[in-house]
C-alpha cells in the first residue's frame, strides 16, 4: 500500500481516537483477518440498488470485503489497517469513461490544444505562439478548432500562412473528423488541384472556385493527415500515455473505453501498452477495440478485430471489440440525416458502408463473440445501425455480443424505443450537450430539437453509458473531467452558466443519479466488467474515488469545480490530492 494519508481536513489525533474506538487490533480467531484500508465516517453512494448509502468502506487486498456502517466496519480493522476518516466527504466508485481514444491521446500529449470557445483570431495567435515556442519542430500539430465557425467554406490556408508560412501545419477539427492545413502542409501531403478525393463528398480536400485546395479537410483524408503529422518514436508514445494516465487518474478515472486508434494497427499498440503495464503505470482498465473507417477493408474487419484481441492485451487491457465508423459529423454536414443540410441542396451527409457491408461486418463479430462499437451520429445513421443489429440479431441469436451506438446527435422518435427493445447501449459525451448555436445553421428546426435525447433514452428503458470521445472534447483536456459531463449532463447548459441557453429539448436533462450510473454501472456493463467494477460492492474490485464536496447537495452549476482528493485502483492509492 501507499503511505499513510490523512486529509488536510481531518487531524491526526481524530483518525487515531476512531481506531480505538472501533477496537482496531480485534483479531480473534473467529474474526476475519485484517484489512489493509478503511474508509469510515463517509457518505457512501454505492451505485448498488440493494443499499444505495453507507457510511464505510474495507478493502483487503484489491478487493471490497466491506460495506456499511462504522460500527460492523470494526471486525475487519487491525493494527496495520490503514484507517481514514473522511469527514463526510462523499465516496463513489471510480469513474468509466467510455468512449475516448487513449492511444491518440498519448500520441497528441504535447500538440497544440485549441478550445472551440475561442474565435478564429484567437486560433490563429496560438498557432503562432506554439510556432516561436517550437522553433525546433519540423512540422506542426494540434487540435480542437470548431469547424462551424468558419461557416460552410470552412477555414482557409492563408490563415495561418500569414504567421506560419514556412512550416506545415496541420490542426485537426474539435471532433477529429475535419483538419485545416497551411500552404506547406498541403505540399507536404503532395495535394494539388490534380489530387482525386478518396470519397467524393464524404472524405475530401475543399476547393475554391478555381479548384485548388483551400486547406479545409475533410473525414479520411483528413485522418490520414493527422497520422502523418503525428507519428513519433514508440518512446514518445510510451512517455505521453504514462503522462495522460496521471492527468485521468486526478480525474477519478479508473476505467476507460479506446475507441480505436484511427490508422494505427495492433502491433504499434501493442508494445507501448505492455511497455507501461511492466512498469507499473497502467493505473488504468481498459477494453479497446480495433477501428475501422475504410470500406475497402470491411471485408477483413473481422478478422483485425480478432488479430488485435490475439496481440494487444495484459493484466489490465484487452482489445477485444469491434469498432466501425458509420458517418461523419453535423460540422461537417458528413453525418447521415433524412433531409438535406441548411443552404448545401443534395447534401443529407453519406455513410461510410452499404448497409449491406454494415451488416456482414456485424453478423462476423456476432458469430464470433465479438462486441460491437458502432459511430452513428445522423438520424439516418443511426436508423439503419439499428436495423442492421435487429438483423445481426435475428441470424445469430445465440450470439453474446453486446452492441454500442456511440454519439447519437440527432434521433428519430421512432427510434427511441427501439434501443431497449434491441439491447443496444446509447453512448454519448455529455460535455457536448452545450446549446450548439453555430451547428443550428446546418440544421432545421425539428432536427435542432432532436438533439441528445438521453432523458427518452432513459426512460425507454435503454442503457446509457457517458464518455468524453478525448481528445475530441471541444474543450481540451478538461473535457475528459466526468464531473464536468455530470454537471453538463443534468443542465444541458455551458458549464457554470446558469442564464446560457438550454440545449433543446430541455425535458431531455438527467438526475444526478442517472449521470453517475453512466459513468459507473452501466460502463462497467459496456466494458463487460459489471461483476467486476462500477458500484460499490463486497467482492468487487476496490475502485474508489473520495470528492472534496458532496455533488449531490452542492449548486448543480459548480459540480464541475468539485476536485477529486482520492483516487484508489485494485486497493492501492494513484491520485491524492
Amino acid at each position: 500500500m501507499s503511505g499513510k494519508f490523512v486529509p488536510e481536513f481531518t487531524p491526526l489525533f481524530t483518525v487515531l481516537s476512531l481506531v480505538s474506538l472501533l477496537g482496531a487490533g480485534c483479531t480473534s480467531d473467529s474474526g476475519p483477518p485484517p484489512a489493509d484500508l478503511a474508509f469510515v465516517n463517509a457518505r457512501v453512494y454505492t451505485v448498488d440498488n440493494a443499499r444505495p448509502w453507507a457510511e464505510a468502506v474495507v478493502v483487503r487486498d484489491d478487493k471490497i470485503v466491506f460495506v456499511g456502517d462504522a460500527r460492523d466496519a470494526a471486525t475487519h480493522i487491525g493494527d496495520a489497517t490503514d484507517v481514514r476518516d473522511l469527514d463526510g466527504k462523499l465516496m463513489l466508485p471510480g469513474f468509466i469513461d467510455s468512449h475516448m481514444h487513449l492511444f491518440d491521446s498519448a500520441k497528441y500529449a504535447n500538440a497544440l490544444e485549441l478550445t472551440i470557445d475561442q474565435t478564429i483570431d484567437e486560433w490563429v495567435s496560438e498557432i503562432a505562439r506554439h510556432a516561436r515556442e517550437n522553433p525546433d519542430l519540423p512540422v506542426l500539430f494540434g487540435y480542437g478548432f470548431l469547424a462551424t465557425t468558419f461557416g460552410p467554406t470552412g477555414p482557409t490556408r492563408q490563415l495561418i500562412d500569414a504567421v506560419v508560412p514556412d512550416r506545415p501545419v496541420l490542426i485537426m477539427d474539435e471532433g477529429f473528423h475535419a483538419a485545416w492545413a497551411n500552404t506547406a502542409a498541403l505540399d507536404l501531403l503532395n495535394v494539388t488541384r490534380d489530387t482525386p478525393d478518396p470519397a467524393p463528398g464524404f472524405s475530401y480536400y475543399k476547393r475554391d472556385r478555381d479548384g485548388e485546395a483551400t486547406g479545409y479537410i475533410l473525414e479520411g483524408a483528413a485522418i490520414a493527415a493527422a497520422e502523418i503529422f503525428a507519428s513519433r518514436s514508440e518512446d514518445a508514445v510510451v512517455a505521453g500515455m504514462v503522462s495522460f494516465i496521471e492527468l485521468m487518474n486526478r480525474y477519478g478515472i479508473t476505467a476507460a473505453f479506446d475507441a480505436g486508434a484511427q490508422n494505427d494497427e495492433a502491433e504499434d499498440v501493442a508494445p507501448v501498452l505492455r511497455r507501461v503495464e511492466e512498469a507499473g503505470e497502467l493505473t488504468l482498465r481498459v477494453v479497446g477495440s480495433a477501428y475501422t473507417n475504410n470500406p475497402a477493408l470491411a471485408d477483413v474487419a473481422v478478422e483485425r478485430a480478432l488479430q488485435w484481441g490475439d496481440l494487444v492485451h495484459g493484466q489490465r487491457y484487452r482489445y477485444d471489440t469491434l469498432k466501425i465508423s458509420y458517418d461523419g459529423t453535423i460540422e461537417s454536414r458528413s453525418a447521415a440525416m433524412f433531409e438535406e443540410y441548411q443552404g448545401e441542396p443534395g447534401n443529407s451527409g453519406a455513410t461510410v458502408y452499404t448497409e449491406e457491408q454494415l451488416v456482414e461486418m456485424m453478423s462476423g463479430a456476432a458469430a464470433r463473440g465479438i462486441d460491437i462499437h458502432v459511430h452513428s451520429l445522423g438520424d439516418r445513421a443511426i436508423r439503419e445501425t439499428l436495423d442492421a443489429i435487429e438483423t445481426v440479431r435475428q441470424q445469430q441469436a445465440d450470439s453474446p455480443t453486446r452492441y454500442a451506438i456511440t454519439h447519437l446527435e440527432v434521433i428519430d422518435l421512432q427510434d427511441i424505443s427501439r434501443f431497449a427493445e434491441l439491447g443496444v447501449i446509447a453512448q454519448t459525451s455529455p460535455v457536448w450537450f452545450a446549446y450548439d448555436d453555430l451547428g443550428k445553421q446546418f440544421l432545421n428546426e425539428d432536427q435542432f430539437n432532436r438533439y441528445w435525447l438521453v432523458g427518452s433514452l432513459k426512460n425507454s428503458g435503454a442503457r446509457l453509458t457517458f464518455g468524453s470521445d478525448h481528445p475530441a472534447t471541444g474543450l481540451g483536456a478538461f473535457g475528459m473531467y466526468p464531473l464536468l459531463g455530470i454537471e453538463m449532463g443534468m443542465t444541458r447548459q455551458t458549464h457554470g452558466e446558469p442564464d446560457a441557453l438550454i440545449q433543446p429539448p430541455a425535458g431531455e436533462r438527467l438526475g444526478i443519479e442517472s449521470m453517475i450510473q453512466g459513468y459507473t454501472i452501466e460502463g462497467a456493463y459496456q466494458l463487460r466488467m459489471e461483476n467486476q467494477i462500477g458500484s460499490i460492492e463486497v467482492g468487487k474490485k476496490a475502485d474508489l474515488i473520495v470528492l472534496d464536496q458532496n455533488i449531490f447537495e452542492t449548486d448543480t452549476y459548480s459540480i464541475h469545480k468539485t476536485k477529486v482528493l482520492l483516487t484508489v485502483l485494485d486497493g492501492e492509492i494513484v491520485h491524492e490530492l
